[in-house]
């Protein structure tokens, strides 16, 4: 019975996107157990892989069972696995981390936008599905040292309350030190800022498109630019910032291991959830000045990510998205049949 009530439109969505997601993620994660060395590292690997081709047949299922079309998503065509190594084992091992993060964050989403069972049912499973992957992955990492963790702040003796207006200022004045949700988001953006750039360095390494490797050099200044921000932002509170993941880039290549098609969606994808780990932290900022700073951050990134539909949409990568039906233009159609 579940199967007969219709998807609603956030269901359908969801399924769609991670349909689109999942075909990525199996392109990228097969590339990289071909290409990691690190035999500690190859397992999370292969169980990115795993979940990747889980989630595409259960989906398709879902989808199909629906009467909805199956998204193209990427293929073998989008992958060229005789390209040779283009990231380092690290870079490899902080990306799988990066996207379990964001496969629980987005699972979260989803269950709280379902209604029929059987989609509550799959993304509580993807959401524990990507929590032991994330546990097992970020023990690897600090086994190995290469995990950036949050900065440490001394712990209070007593609790305190916010007794002046000033608390809140920025611009002028005497600044308060930062407040612990205000490092942690500052932090991780930095992290994600910095994975990103070395993500892009990698892509406008083998791209042979003008157009793309214009677009991608663009995305990587954005980038640091905004860590330097960031990072100055901390260093007002003398916090420590993460270190860059540059040298995560392999310099031995320029064959791409991705179509651009691929490096594209990724792109855009990535700064979509940029955008949304900006707004997110404005929720959570109390400083004025720091909210003003990511506002005018999240507008730069968002024109970013307009130019970069642009592109797609020349090219014909972009692939659309299940929608509403135009009811004006089917009257017209149908009007014009009489």
């Amino acid at each position: 019975m579940q199967h007969n009530i219709p998807l609603t439109a956030s269901e359908i969505s969801h399924l769609w996107t991670s349909y689109m997601n999942a075909s990525l993620t199996k392109g990228v994660s097969s590339y990289f157990i071909n290409k990691v060395e690190d035999e500690e590292i190859k397992p999370v690997i292969q169980d990115i892989f795993n979940m990747a081709i889980e989630a595409l047949d259960k989906l398709t299922e879902m989808i199909k069972e629906a009467g909805h079309p199956i998204p193209v998503g990427f293929t073998e065509d989008d992958i060229n696995q005789e390209a040779p190594k283009l990231y380092s084992d690290g870079f490899m091992l902080n990306y799988i981390l990066n996207e379990c993060s964001l496969g629980m964050k987005y699972a979260s989403t989803a269950i709280s936008n379902s209604t029929r069972e059987d989609v509550y049912t799959y993304y509580s499973n993807l959401h524990s599905n990507f929590n032991r992957l994330h546990h097992k992955t970020v023990n690897i990492s600090l086994t190995k040292g290469i995990f950036v963790k949050p900065p440490v702040i001394p712990t209070p003796k007593e609790i305190d309350f916010v007794n002046k207006p000033n608390f809140l200022t920025g611009w002028l004045g005497e600044r308060r030190t930062l407040a612990a949700p205000e490092i942690a988001n500052l932090h991780s953006n930095i992290k994600r800022n910095a994975l990103g750039a070395a993500l892009l360095m990698g892509f406008s390494q083998v791209t042979t498109n003008k157009e793309v490797k214009s677009y991608l050099l663009r995305g990587i200044d954005i980038a640091q630019k905004h860590i330097n921000i960031l990072s100055e932002i901390l260093q007002g509170s003398d916090v420590p910032n993460p270190m860059g993941s540059d040298s995560m880039v392999t310099s031995s290549s320029n064959v791409s291991p991705f179509s651009d098609k691929l490096m594209m969606y990724h792109t855009s994808g990535m700064i979509v959830q940029g955008i949304g780990f900006y707004g997110q932290s404005i929720s959570a900022n109390l400083r004025r000045d720091i909210a003003t700073q990511y506002t005018r951050l999240m507008g730069e990134v968002a024109l970013y990510c307009e130019d970069g539909a642009n592109i797609m949409i020349k090219h014909k990568w972009m692939e659309e998205p299940p929608k509403m039906v135009d009811r004006e233009k089917l009257a017209k159609f149908k009007k014009g049949n009489e």
